[in-house]
Order: C-alpha cells, then sequence, then structure tokens
C-alpha cells in the first residue's frame, strides 16, 4: 500500500468511525487514488470529517484538503496521527474513534498464559497488556500509518517522546516479531531471545498459536462452524468477541434478541459491531 493508499485508507476508516458520533457521515465512503471524490466535492461531509477530528482532539499528517476536493486524489505524505491512547491489549490501542494495531509484532494474548523458567505458567497475556497500559495510556502518541487490516485497524508504527512502542514490547520480552507480516523486529528479537527476557524464558506457544488452537475449538463448538459471538451490552452497544476474547466463555447469545454469530472478524465489523476490548 502506498503512502496516499495508507492516508485514503486512515480516513476512510475515521469517517466510518464518526458514523457513531452522528457527524452525518452515514453512506460515505472516501475512494482510493485515482478515482474522483464527489461527495467531498459537493461539500457534504468535509467540514464534518474535520469536526470529528477536532471533537476527537486528533492531530493528522494529512490535508483534508487535499482528499476533499473536487479533483482526482494525489499522492501525499504517510498519514500520521497524534492524540491521545487508550490501550486495548499489547499490541493495540486506540486515539480517539481510530483502532491501531502495532506495526510489525505480535503480543500474547490477554488472555493467553506462557511457560516460565521454574515450570510453572505465568499471565503474559495480561502482562504485556499491563505494560503497554503502564507506558502509552493517556499520553500523547504519535502514529505512523502503514496499512489498513481487514478488520478496519490502522497498522502503524507508533512512538511515545521518540519511543518506538513495537520497539518497547519487544526489548521486554513482551511479543513476537510478527513475520507473516513484517521482518522489522527480527534481529531485534533474536538479541531479546539470547536475554531470556518474558516469554522466551522458556519455550511457549506463540500468539497465533494459541489464537488458532482457541479458533478451531470454538468452530467445532459454535453453530454452523461461525465462532465469533456477537453481543450486545446493556447500553445497546453491539461487541464482539473472538474464540481468545477475554470474555468469550461467560458471553452468551441470545438470537431473538438480536445477537448473532459471526464466521469472521470482517463480517462483524462490516455489521457494525465493534471488537470487546482487552481482545
Amino acid at each position: 500500500m502506498t503512502p496516499s493508499q495508507a492516508a485514503i485508507a486512515m480516513t476512510t476508516a475515521i469517517a466510518r468511525a464518526c458514523e457513531t458520533v452522528d457527524f452525518g457521515l452515514h453512506d460515505h465512503v472516501i475512494p482510493g487514488k485515482g478515482e474522483e471524490l464527489p461527495f467531498c466535492s459537493k461539500g457534504l461531509i468535509c467540514a464534518k470529517i474535520n469536526r470529528c477530528f477536532t471533537d476527537f482532539g486528533l492531530v493528522f499528517g494529512i490535508t483534508i484538503g487535499m482528499l476533499c476536493s473536487p479533483v482526482i486524489a494525489q499522492d501525499v505524505s504517510p498519514a500520521l496521527i497524534t492524540g491521545t491512547a487508550k490501550v486495548t491489549d499489547g499490541d493495540g490501542l486506540t486515539i480517539g474513534p481510530v483502532r491501531i494495531r502495532l506495526h510489525g509484532i505480535d503480543a500474547p494474548e490477554d488472555g493467553q498464559t506462557c511457560a516460565a523458567a521454574n515450570g510453572s505458567d505465568w499471565s503474559c497475556g495480561a502482562n504485556a497488556t499491563r505494560a503497554l497500559m503502564d507506558l502509552a495510556s493517556g499520553k500523547a502518541v504519535t502514529c505512523e500509518a502503514r496499512e489498513q487490516d481487514g478488520y478496519g485497524r490502522i497498522i502503524s508504527i507508533c512512538s511515545i517522546d521518540g519511543q518506538d512502542l513495537s520497539e518497547y514490547m519487544m526489548r521486554n520480552g513482551l511479543a513476537w516479531a510478527y513475520r507473516e507480516y513484517s521482518l522489522d523486529y527480527v534481529d531485534l528479537e533474536e538479541v531479546v531471545r539470547g536475554t531470556q527476557a518474558g516469554v522466551w524464558q522458556a519455550p511457549t506457544q506463540t500468539p497465533w498459536e494459541f489464537r488458532g488452537d482457541r479458533w478451531q475449538r470454538a468452530v467445532d463448538a459454535s453453530p454452523g462452524g461461525c465462532p465469533i459471538k456477537g453481543n450486545i451490552a446493556r447500553d445497546g452497544e453491539r461487541i464482539y468477541h473472538t474464540p481468545w476474547s477475554k470474555y468469550y466463555g461467560r458471553t452468551q447469545i441470545n438470537v431473538a434478541a438480536g445477537e448473532r454469530w459471526f464466521c469472521d472478524e470482517a463480517e462483524a465489523t462490516a455489521a457494525g459491531w465493534r471488537e470487546a476490548r482487552g481482545g
């Protein structure tokens, strides 16, 4: 994905998120590079997007006027998302309505345990979440958007005062290099592995293995093989739980009340459900 496409994808995700605060963005999507922006040229939503950004206290390193114009979208510099962070798990956070996943790493899931050097288990997932919270929650974070994943999250390199959050988690033994998507932190992983810090103190299950095991067990036990639980909270908010979510086991689905099962996260997101905080 080019910087231009990343910027547009990020803006699209924010525009969709802004729908939840009723700024009139419903049914509008920002097109990709090389397409006209007809709704912007008609002046229908651009001011409202800017208003949403402002109300959430966000600063973006893209010029909305460049995207919202009657001309063809042009290349722009990589999008910067700056604002106060709220940590959701060991490799995820939100800034206003924008969901962000840290680039290049995979932290243990919130409910995951890892093998300890003494033969016992320790709560590696909860520890990873707590470490990122201690570092970033409530702090001003700057994130450089790289791309958008299939779940609407913006994959970003995030930092606080020059400290790369992904690097911080890696150095403390609280994440793996996510080789399937990036090799940026592989060398650092080899260094930390030698110190036996955190998840490297004993052979243990990786997050992707943990998710795979939980997923298969849930598929076998769920209606139609669709294991994601689409719950409706008391306040009406629609929240989905993956098989590795902390509260997956205790969440019951009442289809008669409008709750439902989903086959994947993309389906849940498209239907208007958001991911449960903490995984």
